[in-house]
This record gives structure tokens, C-alpha cells and sequence, in this order.
């Protein structure tokens, strides 16, 4: 496996530690099971759904966290005893653990099981003080009528 040196980019940028444990675990991702399957769905501008397919689980035996912007969906089905003798096992009912790296200010909304799949909510909430918005611009008359109480008569 190739290794990037991302060396160069923190010599002159600040703050893009984050980039590189997300590359760290982009590539440890690699080798990790594709089990449960799943599909990441964008439903509006801001508002996205995870769907995992957990046939075989009861809700009770899911589990969501997100901690550190990251989303981690994860089953353990309850020992059970056996009813019947089963001959074949095609649906699969071992645990699970799936790790999703968030985007900032991606907050998740719900989850609801339903047919066999989990469906979870999620949306991008931007705090106010990050969305763009607009500054006035004062000329140099304004600013001599705000020192200036003859200037401001002047001008009115």
C-alpha cells in the first residue's frame, strides 16, 4: 500500500490535523467488512439519509452514537434458544460495527427501522455565524458626519 506524506501541507496551513486522521481512517477502511450493506442518499439540499439493511434485528438490538463527528451504527442480536433446527443460514445475524466519518455540522435528526432497513436522518445545520452575510460599506463623508457635528449640519 502507498503511504502520502502530508508533510508539506502542515508546514503552512493551520489546523488541517483533521484531514489527516481522516485519511487514517479512509485507509483503514479499506480492509473493513462490507457487512451490513447500505446506501447514503442526499433527499434535499441540506438533508441526507443513511440506510443500512439490518434484517434480523429487532430495534432494541441497534445501537446510534455519534461522538467526535463521527456516526456509529452497531447490532448485537440477544442469545436466544432455538425453536426449530435450522438447515440453512442465509441471512446473516452476526454482530456489527459500521463507523461513519460526519461532515461538520452534520447533526443526525432520528432513526427508524422499518422492512428490514434503518433509516437514519441526518442534515447540515449551520450555525449563523458561519453563513455568509453581508457588510455595509461606509464612505468617508459618513465618517466625517459621525466625528463632526458641524460637518453633519453641513451636510443635512
Amino acid at each position: 500500500m502507498t503511504t502520502v506524506d502530508f508533510a508539506p501541507l502542515f508546514r503552512t496551513a493551520i489546523g488541517f490535523d483533521r484531514l489527516a486522521r481522516l485519511v487514517d481512517t479512509a485507509s483503514a477502511g479499506q480492509d473493513a467488512q462490507s457487512y451490513p450493506p447500505y446506501n447514503i442518499e442526499k433527499t434535499g439540499d441540506d438533508t441526507y439519509r443513511l440506510t443500512m439493511a439490518v434484517a434480523g434485528f429487532r430495534p432494541d438490538e441497534l445501537d446510534i452514537t455519534v461522538k467526535d463527528n463521527t456516526l456509529v451504527v452497531s447490532g448485537r442480536i440477544a442469545p436466544e434458544t432455538p425453536k426449530t433446527e435450522v438447515l440453512y443460514r442465509g441471512i446473516a445475524g452476526r454482530a456489527f460495527e459500521r463507523r461513519f466519518v460526519l461532515a461538520d455540522h452534520i447533526v443526525v435528526e432520528g432513526a427508524d427501522v422499518n422492512l428490514g432497513l434503518l433509516h437514519v436522518g441526518l442534515k447540515r445545520v449551520v450555525p449563523e455565524s458561519l453563513k455568509p452575510r453581508k457588510i455595509a460599506i461606509g464612505g468617508a463623508a459618513q465618517t466625517v458626519i459621525a466625528n463632526d457635528p458641524q460637518g453633519a449640519a453641513q451636510a443635512a
